[in-house]
């Protein structure tokens, strides 16, 4: 921690199933200051019985597997955090904010899982980049002084309204019939009408919503559930191919010092080839910080 109280390491490490703890646990052995940031381990801790993992004769549960896991990486001297990171920007060494902590490292490594879906709802897609955004950071500019809408209900949709409110014309949050996890303020207009469709010609003009109703807007900012892996990658510009992260060799992302590994980046969806990413990307990371 930095005298003005940040949190810093050499490797931070966003997720804490296997492909993240895979890596810490390389991180860790080459003497990195390395921390993993994951409030939980995701749908391995899910699995009943395992039979296919290489070392274990008898079947283990995938939440006892995942124990092992983060006990051998702190064991190796990995740091071990329980946060919900909500934004990530990079000025030579990345900063990730979560909504109480700050966090900063000169290389990241995503390893949260494969994406979510983003909700199938007509015109999302569509006007991607006509209107639709991921990243309120990159592109608040564009709508100063405009009607925009946040597409979420929790932390990470707060961050994008945050992040919106002293730029643009006006923030509402859609929730599409959720009830909101967290306190807006009250600057910020809550719908909580399932929606129907984004309308507009060449680009976004509204939302219609199933009761028929319809609100005006510049802009959607899609900020669903809690942030992943690729919602990440896009905030920084990062290459992506739909919901997978591309990467080079190493497991780096097309920003340097970033790197991905696991579900996120495609492929197979196996422990082993989690784990696998997780080492490769924690190579990288060694031999770029001994390298510079």
């Amino acid at each position: 921690m930095n005298e003005e109280g940040e949190m810093m390491a050499d490797v931070i490490i966003l997720g804490n199933g296997p492909a993240g703890i895979s890596a810490a646990t390389y991180a860790a052995r080459a003497g990195l200051s390395t921390m993993v940031i994951g409030r939980d381990s995701g749908a391995l801790t899910k699995a009943g019985e395992i039979e296919n993992y290489y070392g274990f004769p008898s079947p283990v549960s995938g939440e006892q597997l995942v124990q092992n896991g983060i006990e051998q990486a702190s064991r190796l001297g990995a740091e071990m955090i329980s946060d919900e990171i909500v934004g990530i920007t990079y000025d030579g060494q990345f900063t990730m904010q979560s909504k109480t902590n700050e966090y900063r490292a000169s290389t990241v490594i995503l390893a949260t899982g494969a994406s979510r879906r983003a909700p199938k709802i007509q015109g999302l897609r569509e006007f991607e980049g006509k209107g639709v955004s991921y990243c309120a950071v990159c592109d608040a500019f564009f709508y100063r002084g405009k009607s925009v809408a946040v597409f979420g209900e929790g932390d990470y949709a707060l961050h994008e309204a945050m992040e919106l409110l002293p730029v643009v014309g006006s923030v509402a949050l859609l929730t599409n019939g959720k009830e909101p996890s967290v306190e807006f303020p009250k600057e910020v207009t809550v719908y909580k009408n399932e929606i129907s469709s984004f309308q507009g010609d060449t680009v976004l003009s509204s939302v219609v919503f199933k009761d028929g109703s319809n609100l005006p807007i510049s802009g959607v900012f899609i900020a669903v559930g809690v942030a992943g892996s690729s919602d990440f990658a896009k905030n920084l510009g990062a290459e992506t191919a739909g919901t997978t992260i591309v990467v080079d060799e190493n497991m780096q992302c097309t920003i340097p010092g970033l790197y991905a590994a696991g579900d996120c980046t495609g492929g197979m969806l196996q422990i082993v080839k989690a784990a696998y990413d997780g080492a490769k990307a924690a190579m990288g990371v060694i031999k770029r910080i001994r390298t510079l």
